[in-house]
């Protein structure tokens, strides 16, 4: 507690509330002179009561009875942020036109207020004489802040962590109704020390009782259950409500997923949890576009159904349209793709997928169609794995004239995102493994697809206002010759997926007067971004691609680089809008400067 001159009072024993009031921000104008004063205290704490003040944060229209209630309330304001600071035995004088605002009656004010001066003297910064807080569970993955222990510098916040670390070792020892009974802080003014004792009521240990739906679905709800994969009868574990909430909320059909535990325990030892939910409205409809300089331009549209048959069964639609206005024919494609959520388990995804896909690219024409099942497995909200098989026909014409080509296909697809945006990371890592073996039918030969995609972001400065970005892209077919495999599963290099600054899929391997995707793929990339404003950055990016006729490449694999500068402009909601402005560095072409218009970064 302060002591607030000329009204001096000694005090030994100080009880301190653990969670405190935030800082009020301040506001440039001013219904009197009003200034801050803290002689004895370092800049950036002047600078903190200086923000906190609701003196200094008084506008111009404000009168003598906000001037005086908000003087009163600094009293209590500033000393917080003095607690906060580690100064337990602070000063605190507010004067209005040389009274003191603590002596005047808020009933019989003043008439009016010129000048008001509030001085800081904050005292000594105080140490932790003793810190103990108890019981603390005997095996746990939580540990007792680093800061409370004897000796070192005490302040509200290391109280307040404290007492929630201890509030979490009980409740991940299944303890969910534990709460701090008891505290006894006293400030020792001489020593300019701080003993602090917090007591813990852990009360029972508990098991997960029935989930009860508070709130009207579309969805079943028996589905919602078996969705949200509840645990009763489990030992109460905070991370166990978390997964649950979290199942929900990753079907994609609900807006808000809220799990709150009862008020009270059941007497078997059990805790009854309630469910409340917000549907998203049952369809989506979203159209993309994208233009390139020799790609032409490519659109995009989906359509979304979250809820098909009242299970949360998610219908996606999805077609493009590319090549509009390029040299090339007009691609398209429709996919088709069903999921039900929880089908063989909580984790656990069933889906079915249907598609046809019309290629006129550079170096081949192919039409294919694929129909699959499989099923996706969420490990954790950073990895998921995917699997199944189907069957697959392409009939295609290449460098080695006209065939078709069918597949029993199988599929594996691994994703693990530690990336802090999915459209603009400035920090983490992204990678995405897939593998596809494949069984030829009909005199179609056998063998493995290989695809590997890596990122990573490091970010620089102050709020990353600089960030390194680079990727590598690898890619392989193992087993039949380069002239006995579908064109659709070679590789080729050059665009805006690979390398910038060469037509799309312009690398491949020379057949004759042709050319044919290789077998064996290599990309990499590297940005350095800038932040030349909060909306605004500036991008340089260097691309380099391989590809060879064998598995793998090597020293003797054809290649080709590209360079240049683009712009982001950050839209939010959405991401960067992306323009990239590419040259040719190393490789066979003529075409001179190419740019890509897009949205989000290029990787």
């Amino acid at each position: 507690m302060p002591v607030f001159q000329p009204l001096r009072t000694s005090l030994r024993v100080v009880a301190l509330g653990l969670c405190l009031a935030g800082p009020l921000a301040p506001s440039p104008g001013q219904s009197a002179e009003a200034q801050l004063l803290a002689p004895d205290a370092p800049a950036e704490l002047t600078q903190r009561l200086q923000a906190a003040s609701t003196v200094l944060a008084a506008g111009p229209e404000s009168d003598v009875q906000d001037l005086l209630a908000a003087a009163l309330s600094d009293y209590r304001t500033l000393v917080q942020v003095l607690y906060d600071a580690g100064h337990f035995a602070p000063q605190v004088s507010i004067k209005l036109d040389g009274r003191e605002a603590a002596g005047i009656q808020p009933l019989n004010p003043p008439r009016q207020i010129d000048r008001i001066k509030i001085t800081v003297t904050p005292g000594p910064a105080f140490r932790f004489s003793r810190a103990e807080i108890s019981p603390w569970p005997a095996k746990s993955d939580v540990d007792v802040p680093e800061g409370f222990a004897p000796g070192r510098p005490a302040n509200t916040p290391v109280l307040r962590d404290t007492s929630a670390a201890g509030v979490e070792a009980w409740r991940r020892a299944g303890h969910a109704k534990v709460r701090l009974s008891a505290q006894a802080i006293t400030a020792d003014h001489r020593n300019a020390t701080l003993d602090a004792r917090l007591h813990l009521a852990p009360g029972p240990r508990l098991r997960f009782g029935a989930l009860r739906l508070t709130t009207p679905s579309t969805v079943r709800p028996e589905a919602i259950q078996r969705i949200a994969g509840f645990p009763t009868g489990e030992v109460f574990h905070p991370d166990l409500v978390s997964k649950s909430a979290t199942r929900l909320r990753r079907t994609g059909t609900f807006s808000a997923v809220t799990l709150r535990a009862d008020a009270q325990p059941n007497a078997d030892g059990t805790l009854d949890f309630t469910a409340a939910i917000e549907d998203l409205p049952p369809r989506r409809l979203t159209f993309g576009a994208e233009l390139s300089s020799t790609d032409g331009i490519e659109f995009t549209a989906s359509w979304m159904h979250r809820n098909l048959f009242g299970n949360a069964e998610k219908l996606r639609f999805e077609t493009r349209l590319s090549g509009i206005g390029s040299s090339n024919d007009i691609d398209g494609r429709i996919a088709l793709r069903l999921d039900r959520p929880a089908t063989l388990g909580p984790d656990d995804n069933l889906f079915y997928l249907l598609e046809a896909e019309r290629l006129d690219e550079e170096h081949y024409t192919a039409t294919q169609s694929l129909g699959g099942i499989g099923v996706r497995r969420v490990f954790a909200e950073d990895l998921f794995a995917e699997a199944g098989f189907g069957f697959n026909s392409i009939l295609a014409t290449d460098a080695f004239g006209k065939r078709r080509f069918k597949y029993v296909a199988g599929f594996l697809r691994a994703e693990y995102d530690r990336r802090n945006s999915r459209v603009d990371a400035t920090q983490g890592y992204f990678l995405n493994a897939q593998l596809r073996p494949f069984f030829g039918l009909g005199g179609t030969d056998s063998g493995l697809q290989i695809k590997l995609d890596g990122r990573i972001y490091h970010g620089l400065g102050n709020s990353d206002r600089l960030v390194l970005a680079a990727r590598a892209q690898l890619g392989s077919v193992i087993g039949p010759s380069l002239s006995d495999v579908a064109p659709t599963m070679l590789f080729f290099s050059g665009g805006a997926g690979s390398v910038r600054g060469h037509e799309y899929e312009s690398l491949g391997i020379p057949v004759g007067t042709n050319s044919a995707g290789g077998r064996g793929y290599l990309a990499l990339s590297g940005e350095i971004r800038g932040k030349l404003n909060d909306k605004l950055s500036l991008v340089g990016f260097y691309d380099l691609g391989f590809v060879d006729s064998d598995a793998f490449v090597s020293g003797n694999s054809q290649s080709h680089s590209g360079a240049g500068l683009g712009l982001r402009y950050d839209v939010a909601g959405i991401g960067p809008l992306r323009v990239d402005f590419a040259f040719p560095v190393d490789g066979d072409t003529q075409d001179g400067l190419q740019f890509y218009i897009g949205i989000g970064q290029a990787f």
